[in-house]
């Protein structure tokens, strides 16, 4: 490097750092009509061991018995026990797996919450971590309803911040990452779900939205290969894939990716 000019060396030394800097993200789940959110938070607590992610919460956008364990349950496992969980306290839907994995992962792996009365509402928690961060540093990655983000939006200024929900979003968020949608056209369950905070939301959110469709993971099949190795024990990962990919027909060759994809894109950028 010592032939280029001191202000390409400042250039290349700012894309480096910026290429391998941190994102700071909120995950926002509905951990557990599908199991597709495992693999997601898997994959983001294995950015956070690569130093690629700090995760800031992990948000249920659900409000079935349990969530809040669940969730804690995989964040004990890769050994982040601490990371904030919040469910929605008010109006959400209580939508769970059909395959009871959730049921046998909180009977059989340690969990540091045990009810969804030990932990905040998501609204509130969504405000007292974002108030907090940087300006512009924080990436909210949701893969599953956006009933949270319809809440945060309209929320009042309160003990957490003096601003409102939207003057917080537009002062601390940098993008919206959502599973959602499919592309060019078509149906897809987030979105329709709660339609009317899906609506509210993509009309009105103030920052960038980078949407991760229906049709893009549904090509990625996984799980498999994490069932027949053998030498993975004792994982909950392993365990939800292994109790409810059989019971599924549609998933023999693997179950699709979209949740996934969300969070690929949301901590690593994507390309053409």
């Amino acid at each position: 490097m010592k032939n280029l000019s001191p202000a390409i060396i400042f250039l290349l030394m700012f894309l480096t750092s910026e290429a391998h800097a941190q994102v700071n993200v909120i995950f926002d789940s509905d951990m557990g009509p599908d199991y597709d959110d495992v693999g997601a938070i898997t994959l983001l607590h294995t950015f956070a061991d690569e130093g690629k992610a700090n995760i800031l919460a992990t948000i249920a956008s659900t409000k079935y018995e349990n969530v809040a364990a669940v969730f804690s349950v995989f964040n004990t496992y890769f050994k982040r026990s601490n990371i904030p969980v919040a469910v929605p306290k008010g109006e959400a839907f209580e939508l769970r797996d059909w395959q009871h994995w959730t049921d046998s992962i909180v009977k059989n792996y340690p969990h540091a919450i045990n009810s969804n009365k030990d932990v905040p509402d998501a609204v509130a928690l969504y405000r007292r971590i974002l108030f907090i961060q940087p300006d512009k540093s924080v990436t909210i990655i949701t893969v599953g309803f956006l009933t949270n983000l319809k809440k945060l939006m309209q929320s009042k200024p309160d003990m957490f911040s003096p601003l409102t929900g939207e003057q917080l979003i537009t002062q601390k968020v940098k993008q919206l990452v959502s599973m959602g949608g499919a592309f060019p056209s078509g149906s897809e369950f987030n979105i329709n779900r709660d339609f009317p905070s899906s609506k509210y939301v993509y009309e009105n959110w103030p920052t960038p939205v980078l949407f991760s469709g229906f049709e893009i993971g549904e090509k990625i099949k996984c799980g498999l290969p994490l069932i027949h190795n053998d030498a993975i024990t004792n994982s909950p990962v392993k365990d939800v894939l292994r109790i409810s990919i059989p019971q599924a027909p549609e998933d023999s060759a693997g179950r699709k990716s979209w949740d996934e994809t969300a969070v690929l894109v949301g901590v690593l950028g994507y390309d053409n």
